[in-house]
């Protein structure tokens, strides 16, 4: 009997996997239960991206946050990223979801995070950044038709004073280097805005240490056991 339920238990955490990037981590020797959540590929919104899209469904993502601050049973998250960002609205409620949760949590940046992913990987209490990993920033930018009055560009500055002011809120760098970063011409030669690779996201103040998957298990880990002391 027991087997069988196990055996169902696991059929579970693979589709949650499969379906959702989810999966919750169990160690034995910490007795610690830590929820996985990916962001990968595009932060999906409002509308629907095409299906050969790789997507993260904000309305899968804030539901399963709200689960994990309601359970005793979960002590911590791992957020892990490799997005190109997406919908802005949508990234930064998951951002801020994230970083009111009442449990440790700690991210890490795999192949990017960029755009609205670097408010997401600075939601957390503890960021890491792969050593090839690499974060952009840039402009706030709009897709569909955009009408050329003054309330429009107010409303793009308003929206990228959000995000600096969270990023600034949840991370050591400060919103006027934020801005200086954004507005470069130097380094993309169609496009505004900086990329930072590794160390240089560390350097900037952006996220608090270069490491890989054994790094930000093990600190979820220490965060996990100070809380519970």
């Amino acid at each position: 009997m027991e087997d069988t339920k196990n055996e169902k238990n696991q059929e579970m955490d693979m589709d949650n996997i499969k379906e959702y990037g989810q999966a919750v981590l169990s160690n034995q020797d910490t007795d610690h239960q830590i929820h996985l959540l990916n962001i990968i590929g595009e932060i999906e919104g409002h509308e629907c991206l095409p299906s050969t899209t790789k997507t993260t469904k904000y309305e899968h993502v804030l539901p399963q946050l709200a689960v994990i601050e309601d359970s005793d049973k979960i002590d911590g998250i791992l957020l892990m990223l490799n997005t190109v960002g997406g919908d802005v609205e949508s990234g930064l409620a998951i951002a801020e979801m994230v970083a009111s949760v009442n449990k440790p949590s700690v991210s890490l940046v795999l192949g990017g995070s960029h755009s609205i992913g670097v408010p997401l990987a600075v939601s957390t209490d503890y960021s890491f950044i792969v050593p090839s990993g690499t974060m952009v920033i840039h402009p706030v930018r709009m897709s569909g038709t955009v009408i050329g009055a003054k309330q429009t560009y107010d409303y793009f500055k308003q929206m990228q004073n959000r995000i600096l002011r969270f990023i600034e809120s949840h991370s050591g760098a400060k919103q006027k280097r934020l801005e200086e970063l954004m507005m470069n011409t130097d380094m993309m030669s169609k496009d505004l805005g900086t990329i930072l690779v590794g160390e240089e996201a560390v350097k900037e103040g952006l996220i608090n240490e270069v490491g890989g998957i054994h790094d930000a298990v093990s600190k979820l880990h220490k965060l996990i056991e100070e809380k519970k002391r």
